[in-house]
């Protein structure tokens, strides 16, 4: 015997297939800035869908893996150009859904979304199915968790479309038949997951008499172990990111001194934010960019040999570095082996990267510094990285001289030596640490001009009442 407003199977018996709204809600189209006038679909395959308790892979070479909670609407009646009135009658039955996707698998199919998010496993679904005749359709809820921590919550009042507006929209186009699943869209939250990451998903209504529910979607992340083939094209790209930096932002960075913007993060209580170890191969060298990551671990000849053939992580990314990028290398500071020669190099100076930072070792070292592209680095070495190192994986946090660098932070070198910065703080440390060289500058000019430090560095009232005047007389 079944729970009230339960169906008795957790997943109907014939899945046509699944249809997905790709901007359901209004708190997701805010995170997007895309809030469309009307509903637009993609197709997911029925082998996609997988049960409660089970695992997920996250393909090998991709970071990008999120999920998204959905309210799920399996159709229990056949619909065709049915009208908005009768649309909620054609469902069934009302369950929970995890919509995953791989970030950098979106742009190789034109928009389809097959390989982002059609995956075996890719849309767990259940583990109980709610009476949609027993629910108001307009007061249904969905909630997310990662780890047991609440990500997302919504109801369906949030949705851009309603239920039944979805339901008879399909129905003009193509026949809905029962057992058909369509997800509404998932709310603002969305995760990215790594490995050993627990989701869980639940619809329900808590306002009905009982209050339904599909109880908890469980589903856990695991790494994936079969790589993609790269002679069939599948190989992920890399995912796109905005670029923090303006172009008069990037101007005034390259006139900070790294010194003042050390101090001003300091000051805002930020001090393990220097890369420590590299320095420029070419003396004068300066580095302003935001970051792309790269990580090698320590050499194991079973994993090298798995790993470092064909287009592995450390290729895909130089081939993958953008304009204004510096690629920043973990190498946990072992210098003996390179992480970088001068193909590398002429590679990402072709792309438009900004700079390279490795806390490794490079070889062709005179080649490399030839090519013209700042090169911050721990050491020289002739051997390659097989010697102390496997490359691993990118576009992930790493961790580089002792720092940690994230996707997208913003590096600034020089000769004294590398700082990474929040991108939300750039502008502000910058017009400090800007603001501090002009003071700085003006005292050094009193100091050849014979005055003591004593009261003028740093200035006390009087030498501050005579700096404010200089600044008005300005």
């Amino acid at each position: 015997m079944t729970e009230p407003g339960r169906a008795e199977s957790p997943v109907p018996p014939r899945s046509g297939k699944i249809i997905a709204v790709h901007a359901g809600y209004a708190s997701r189209a805010a995170e997007s800035g895309n809030r469309p006038a009307h509903p637009s679909y993609f197709l997911k395959p029925t082998s996609s869908l997988a049960p409660s308790g089970g695992e997920v892979e996250r393909p090998v070479g991709t970071q990008q893996l999120t999920c998204e909670g959905e309210i799920a609407l399996v159709i229990g009646r056949t619909a065709r150009r049915i009208g908005l009135e009768e649309a909620w009658a054609h469902v069934g039955w009302v369950t929970a859904a995890n919509d995953l996707g791989v970030g950098e698998l979106r742009a190789q199919d034109h928009g389809s979304l097959l390989r982002s998010k059609g995956r075996d496993g890719f849309t767990p679904f259940g583990p109980d199915l709610i009476d949609a005749a027993a629910v108001d359709p307009g007061a249904l809820r969905v909630r997310t968790w990662v780890n047991g921590r609440l990500v997302q919550e919504d109801t369906t009042a949030g949705l851009l479309f309603p239920p039944a507006r979805i339901v008879a929209d399909l129905s003009q186009h193509l026949t809905l038949e029962p057992g058909d699943v369509v997800l509404t869209g998932t709310p603002a939250g969305s995760r990215v997951l790594a490995p050993g990451d627990v989701v869980e998903v639940e619809v329900d209504a808590p306002s009905a008499s009982e209050a339904p529910s599909s109880g908890r979607l469980r589903t856990t992340v695991v790494e994936g172990r079969v790589p993609f083939d790269p002679a069939l094209g599948a190989l992920p790209a890399p995912a796109a990111r905005p670029d923090a930096l303006s172009a008069e932002l990037r101007e005034k960075l390259a006139r900070t001194p790294v010194a003042g913007l050390s101090a001003q993060l300091r000051k805002r209580g930020l001090d393990n934010v220097h890369i420590d170890g590299p320095r420029p191969l070419t003396p004068g060298s300066r580095i302003v960019g935001t970051a792309r990551t790269l990580r090698f671990l320590p050499n194991r000849e079973d994993l090298f040999a798995a790993h470092a053939s064909g287009h592995n992580a450390q290729k895909r990314a130089f081939d993958a570095v953008s304009e204004g990028e510096v690629l920043v290398i973990e190498a946990r500071g072992e210098a003996g082996a390179a992480t970088l020669g001068d193909i590398l190099a002429i590679r990402a100076q072709v792309r438009g990267a900004a700079g390279i930072v490795t806390d490794g070792g490079v070889r062709d070292a005179e080649a490399v510094a030839a090519v013209g592209i700042p090169v911050f680095a721990l050491g020289r070495h002739p051997a390659v990285l097989g010697r102390r190192h496997v490359p691993w994986d990118l576009d992930l946090a790493v961790a580089c001289g002792g720092a940690t660098v994230r996707p997208g932070d913003v590096i600034v070198a020089d000769a004294d030596g590398i700082v990474v910065i929040p991108p939300a703080l750039a502008e502000e440390v910058a017009d400090a640490a800007l603001a501090q060289e002009d003071e700085d500058g003006w005292v050094a000019e009193q100091v050849r001009a014979g005055h003591g430090i004593d009261g003028l560095f740093p200035m006390d009232t009087h030498w501050r009442a005579r700096y404010a005047q200089r600044e008005t007389a300005q």
